[in-house]
């Protein structure tokens, strides 16, 4: 296992890079603990598989080092940083049977046979293909193939770190449930330090203990699922995280006051903006009162899905989401309220702390 330090890493595929834009990296400078669980989530093309492959040394970044327990490992190959990495499309031997696809790893570092087999027969139960230990790969279904990628990553015990590119795409539901409980089960047991690269929240947020959110080539949070859901430090946090995402409104700040144009919603503090900034406010659906009292909506469309309703409204022009118990009343004149302590304040995108608590160190 091992602390990664990614020391002002920055990355352009193209030469010359002369401008933020002509990064698809751009620089990031974080400390991951030795033993951690970290989830890198965001959409299609923000710089996860980038960075990954950059700490497994598929990619040499254009700026920066990567340090492995302080150790400088960014002109190492991949073979020489001892780490294990599963793809999102597995690299499976056809000719060889499962248990030695699985056994292949520990037998070319010459690890004793006995220890061998308690290690692959552990790993075949776990990713549930002790029944076809025997058989050959070549018959398999993609799933069962992901199945022995994943394995294989996991079989070693030796390993600075385990790197897992979105190995759960083929998978059906109900198998990425089990396999990420196990992989929890594993990163107790024995400490490994895991980066796992998704695009899904939910697998982020339940494998993670910290997750890692990116956009636009940069990580705007790091977070705990709590964190991220409570105080997201970016709008992009906010919309991506949750379903539905949060509500983004446009605002004015006067004073310890926020204008919405549809109505005002009092801070409890007084927000630090630079003139010329765009100003947001953020609530999420859970936080919207539907009620009686407060600021008038226009009820679009409600989707009961169960044990709650969404409710789709207009307040001030725009599209909001609200989040109703499955027993909730929607009146005839709805109006809605937000909780104090969910409101977040955003300025240019960047949520803005109250400064009283950002000095005590609870922003």
């Amino acid at each position: 296992m091992a602390r990664i330090s990614l020391d002002h890493i920055r990355h352009a595929y193209g030469p010359n890079p002369k401008s933020p834009a002509d990064y698809s990296l751009k620089e990031v400078h974080h400390d991951w603990d030795d033993g951690g669980a970290y989830a890198l989530l965001g959409p299609s093309g923000c710089g996860k598989t980038t960075l990954l492959n950059i700490i497994s040394g598929l990619v040499s970044p254009s700026e920066g080092r990567i340090l492995f327990d302080g150790r400088d490992v960014t002109n190492l190959p991949t073979q020489d940083r001892n780490i294990a990495q599963v793809f999102q499309f597995p690299v499976i031997y056809d000719t060889m049977t499962v248990y030695d696809n699985l056994a292949f790893p520990l037998r070319n570092r010459r690890v004793p046979e006995a220890e061998v087999d308690r290690r692959v027969k552990d790993i075949l139960e776990m990713i549930d293909l002790s029944s076809w230990a025997k058989k050959t790969a070549r018959g398999l279904t993609a799933d069962q193939k992901q199945k022995i990628s994943l394995g294989r990553g996991l079989v070693r015990n030796d390993v600075s770190a385990i790197l897992f590119d979105e190995p759960l795409t083929v998978i059906d539901p109900h198998m990425k449930w089990v396999l990420r409980s196990q992989l929890k089960r594993l990163h107790k047991q024995f400490g490994f330090t895991m980066v796992y690269v998704t695009h899904d929240q939910t697998e982020a947020l339940t494998f993670a203990d910290k997750v890692v959110v990116m956009y636009d080539g940069e990580i705007v949070q790091i977070g705990t699922p709590a964190e991220l859901f409570e105080k997201p430090k970016h709008t992009f946090v906010g919309y991506f995280i949750g379903s539905p995402g949060m509500n983004v409104i446009p605002a004015r700040i006067d004073g310890t006051t926020a204008d919405l144009g549809g109505g005002q919603v009092a801070l409890g503090f007084r927000p630090e903006i630079a003139s010329g900034a765009k100003v947001e406010l953020g609530i999420r659906p859970e936080f919207v009162r539907l009620g009686r009292e407060g600021m008038p909506v226009t009820i679009s469309k409600v989707e009961d899905i169960g044990r709650h309703k969404i409710v789709r409204a207009l307040f001030a022009d725009r599209p909001m989401a609200i989040v109703l118990g499955e027993n909730g009343e929607i009146p005839s004149e709805p109006r809605i309220t937000f909780d104090p302590a969910a409101v977040n304040i955003y300025a240019d995108s960047w949520r803005v702390s109250d400064p009283s608590t950002a000095a005590n160190g609870r922003a």
